[in-house]
Order: C-alpha cells, then structure tokens, then sequence
C-alpha cells in the first residue's frame, strides 16, 4: 500500500510537473508576444503624437498674427482646440490665450527661445501632457501640450485584451499538458517500475526493450546507465590490481632490458665497451629498485590495514639527498636549490625517501623547462621539521586543492602528463604513518608548494673530540 501510495504521488507530481512545464511555456511565449505587440503600439501611437504635435507646431508658427484690443497675437491661439498653446520668451514668460490653462514648460524650453535648441518635446507626468516647444523667432518659443490621457487609455484597453489572451493561453497549455501527460506518461510508469526493481535487488542486468519510439530509446539509454554503473563497480573492485599490473609492465621491460644486457656477455654476441656497460647496469639497476619499491608502495597503500612504521633512527638529511640523487638523474632540464638542517626521527627511511622523492617528482613534472624546485629541509622549533618543494609551474587551481592527495586524482592539467595520481596519496599516508602530515598551498614563486610535516630531533652534530675517539676506535 506504501508503494502504490509513494507511485500514485510521483504519478501526480511528474504529471503536476508536465503541465506546470506546458503552462509556464506558453505563458512565456505569450507574454513576449504581448510584451512586444504592446510596445510596438504603444511606441507608434507616441510617435505619431509627436509627429502631429510636430505639425501643429509648424502650423502655428507659420499662421499669420491677428490683432486683439491690445496688441498682435499668433493666428494659431484662435483655434487652440484641445491643445494648449503659448509663446515663450527668455524671459521665461508666456503668453496664452484667455480662458486657457498656460502649457507646461521646462528650463530646456528657454533654450529653444534663445535659438540654441532647434526643438524640445517631453512629457509632463503631473499633468499627463506631450510638450513640444519650437523656436518662434525675436527670442520667443512657441509651445504646443497635447494630453495623453486618450492614448494611455487606449493603451490600457490594449493592454487588458492582451492579458485575457494570455490568460486564456494558459489554461489551454495546461489542459492540453494534462491530457498529453495522462496518456504519455503510463509507459514512463512501467519504466519506473523496472527501475525500482533494479534499484531493490541489485540486478544490474539490462531491461527489455521494445518498440522503437521515444519509450525504446529512453530504456536503451537506461541499458547503457545500467553498463556504466556495472563497468564503474568492477573497476573500482579491480583499481588496485590494474595498476599494479601497469606498473609492472615497465618492470618487465627493463627486466628484459638486463637480460639482453648480460646476454651481450655471452661468446659470439656484440659486445659493449665497459663505460656503456657499466652506465647502462647502473640506470637499470637503478629504475628497476625504483618501480620495484613503486609497487609495494602501492600494494600498501591499497591495503585497509597498513602495517606499523618500522621503527629505526632516520637521517632526514640523508633521505633527502638520496631522494635528489634519484630526481636529479631524470630531471636534467631542471635546476634544484637545496637548503637542508639536520634532523632524524624514528621511522622508515625507504618509505620517507619514497614520499621526498614523489613531492621532487611531481614538482619536476609541472616545472617548465629551465625552471627551479626549492627543496628545503627546515626546523620549526616546536618538535617537528618541514619538508618543502617548491616549484615554479602554474599553481594548483582552488577547485583541486582539497583533493591533490586522494588516491588516483589527477586534475584537467594533469590527465596529459605521465603519471598514476598515487604518488600524492602516498606521500600522504607516509607522513599520517610517521606521526605528522602533509598539505599544499601556494609558493611565493607561483608554482604549488607541497610540505611534509614530521616530528622528530634536531641531529646531534659530532664534536672534534668525539670524531678523535671514534678514529682511534
């Protein structure tokens, strides 16, 4: 009963929704129809007032004056009708005929008298009239109001017509939205039912499809969804293993690469000159222990429980210069600056030298070419030293900060360059295992500035008298 209530509300709201969605669309459509007829009424009915206050305007300044008892007046005061007309001199007086209401004027009207403006037309909001004044000659302005109460009540009827069009727009939307959602929507239902289904069991196995309608498609791209989350759970199951397998790819390779290298050993095989060998059994050597040590690392950092710290004396200073070492001889087109104080703590030493080298790496990796890494090792005075690498690259965006050292990130920069995204993760669960911590944030040289925060001691400098005995041991 719950679940048929729960899909009779979702019913009614998916279909509440269709209709909304068909109502307020026509009521958009409408409402810019309106909007725009309305306005473009409203702006030709302005500007064919203006036009005629405009010749009115003319009319009046060209009609012949006509004597009064007093003096000579405008022709045009005789047949002022339903406008209201007057003279206006720099003085700012004017002149209107009797038994009227004077037009309004502005101080903008005193510069069509004096003949800097050749026309000035406005609209008095207090007393709803269309002004236009026009140069009259000898320092006068002829001034023309028109009302525009006919036309703003034009405008309002206009303006009534087009809201109960709309109006009635509406309700028809939303008729015909309900209706097309009644009849529409049954096969979404059966959909959802399936979805459900899915969603109770667990069964991520496709849904039937049938047809080739709109329905058929929306199920087949729910197939696909249904794949994609399956595809997503079997890589997540099987993340550790692929990269451990990629990793040892290479190994392979330079296994390879050493067998070749002691079969050139062999009798009748090309040889190589002892230089060549010698520098070629080093770098194998070499990257072979490096990807070797790169694999337990991340053995142990897929594992819930990872094992306690080995728990011997570490030279900090010695473990980062070993890291260097091992940075400097695949980063040539890099320049290091070194500042080291001593310090040791209990700890692994390979683990640590793990960590120091990801941090070089990863500074080399976004270092452009000739730039500088900071490497620096540095004592806070509160029981604990800094690691810090600094490098000279872009910077890491805000957006990617909180997530540098989860495992497997890598940020839009960093999809195209080489790289696993553990080396972070890893340097992360290296400083938790020894007691202290890591994090990022900006270097004064722009670049991203990585610290790994360890506790410790500051090293015991040996004395002359010591290093003696020792000798003499």
């Amino acid at each position: 009963m719950i679940g048929a209530a729960n899909g009779r509300f979702q019913r009614v709201s998916l279909r509440a929704r269709v209709t909304l969605l068909a109502a307020f669309c026509v009521a958009g459509a409408v409402a810019v129809v309106s909007l725009g007829a309305y306005m473009t009424v409203s702006q030709n009915l302005h500007s064919q007032m203006d036009d005629n206050l405009r010749q009115r305007a003319g009319a009046a300044v060209n009609a012949p004056k006509v004597n009064n008892d007093v003096t000579e007046i405008p022709g045009a005061f005789l047949a002022a009708g339903d406008i209201r007309i007057g003279v206006l001199d720099v003085s700012g007086r004017i002149l209107y005929p009797k038994g009227t209401v004077a037009p309004p004027t502005q101080p903008a009207d005193l510069d069509v008298a004096r003949g800097t403006a050749l026309e000035n037309i406005w609209t008095d909001t207090r007393t709803d009239f269309r002004v236009i004044s026009v140069p009259y000659g000898d320092g006068q302005a002829m001034v023309i109001a028109q009302s525009t109460k006919p036309l703003n009540t034009t405008l309002g009827k206009l303006s009534v017509v087009l809201f109960v069009i709309s109006g009635l727009g509406v309700l028809v939307a939303a008729a015909a939205g309900t209706a097309v959602a009644r009849t529409g929507l049954r096969p979404v239902q059966r959909l959802t039912e399936a979805t459900e289904r899915v969603a109770m069991t667990g069964d991520l196995r496709p849904i039937p499809v049938s047809g080739d309608d709109e329905l058929a498609l929306l199920s087949q791209r729910f197939n696909a969804m249904l794949g994609a989350v399956a595809e997503s759970q079997e890589r997540q199951r099987r993340l550790v293993a692929d990269a451990g397998h990629e990793l040892r790819t290479p190994l392979t390779s330079m296994r390879t690469n050493l067998e070749l290298l002691l079969a050139s050993e062999q009798p009748d095989s090309p040889t190589l000159s002892d230089q060549d060998k010698a520098e070629i059994n080093a770098d194998v050597r070499a990257q072979l222990d490096e990807l070797t040590t790169l694999i337990g690392d991340l053995v142990e950092l897929a594992r819930e429980d990872a094992p306690q710290v080995v728990h011997e004396p570490v030279d900090l200073v010695e473990v980062v210069e070993r890291a260097l070492d091992r940075a400097k001889r695949r980063a040539s087109d890099v320049q290091f600056v070194v500042e080291v104080q001593p310090w040791s703590l209990l700890g692994d030493s390979s683990a640590l030298e793990r960590a120091v080298l990801n941090l070089l790496d990863n500074a080399v990796k976004f270092s452009p070419t000739g730039g500088v890494v900071r490497l620096s090792l540095r004592q806070l005075g509160d029981g604990s030293a800094v690691v810090e690498v600094a490098d000279s690259g872009p910077g890491i965006a805000d957006a990617d900060l909180p997530h540098v050292f989860e495992r497997f990130y890598r940020s839009s920069e960093a999809r195209t360059l080489p790289g696993s995204g553990l080396g972070l993760a890893i340097v992360k669960q290296v400083a938790e295992r020894h007691g202290g911590m890591a994090y990022v944030g900006r270097a004064p040289e722009g670049g991203a500035l990585f610290t790994l925060r360890l506790p410790g001691r500051p090293t015991p400098v040996p004395t002359p008298s010591a290093t003696a005995n020792q000798m003499s041991s």
